[in-house]
């Protein structure tokens, strides 16, 4: 495969899409029709997807083929923003590519009752926060941090770490992930808690 195929880049951009989406092999292949043997030798570029593959693909992770395949160039730039919603919270991508640095605006809404006790995870990379309004609760470790609008925090994300809202009207935050962050490990919660 030549460097400027565009098919060739292909395998990055569906494993970070499908770890951005929070799915396993299996739950991408029972939503797509396609094996798992067969999803992971794509992501992994052992296999070159066909247009049949990369359909249901693009329909799953709510993006054009273009912007699948990477040949969407244009000397306009503006990064089309295509917001999506993850366990309620609302991500607006701010930079084009899936691999490398990302970074996103995010909306977590009002908190209805108590604040909840959070799952804090670990994976490899760093990350950056920016409050741009409301109150963000940030655990980190064994830190349980409240962070107001104009207020930024960095860390490794190797680090146990979880964020919600802390207030009653939603939080809007700037996030940078640096490129490690496809391997993501929920941290148990120790008994008793």
């Amino acid at each position: 495969m030549e460097e400027s195929d565009p098919v060739a880049a292909v395998a990055p951009r569906l494993r970070a899409l499908r770890t951005e989406h929070e799915l396993t092999l299996a739950e991408l292949g029972s939503r797509t029709g396609i094996s798992v043997s067969t999803l992971s030798r794509l992501e992994s570029g052992a296999r070159r997807p066909t247009l049949e593959q990369l359909l249901p693909l693009a329909r799953t992770y709510e993006v054009s083929l273009d912007d699948l395949v990477g040949t969407a160039t244009s000397a306009d730039p503006r990064v089309e923003q295509r917001p999506f919603t993850r366990h309620g919270r609302t991500f607006v991508p701010l930079s084009r590519t899936l691999d490398g640095l990302q970074a996103y605006k995010q909306t977590i809404p009002a908190r209805p009752g108590p604040m909840e006790d959070l799952d804090q995870a670990t994976h490899d990379g760093y990350e950056w926060l920016y409050v741009l309004s409301g109150r963000l609760r940030l655990l980190l470790g064994t830190h349980d941090l409240v962070l107001g609008p104009g207020e930024a925090a960095e860390f490794d994300t190797r680090v146990p770490h979880a964020i919600a809202n802390a207030g009653r009207e939603p939080v809007e935050l700037l996030s940078l992930f640096g490129p490690q962050g496809e391997r993501m490990h929920v941290r148990a919660r120790p008994k008793g808690r």
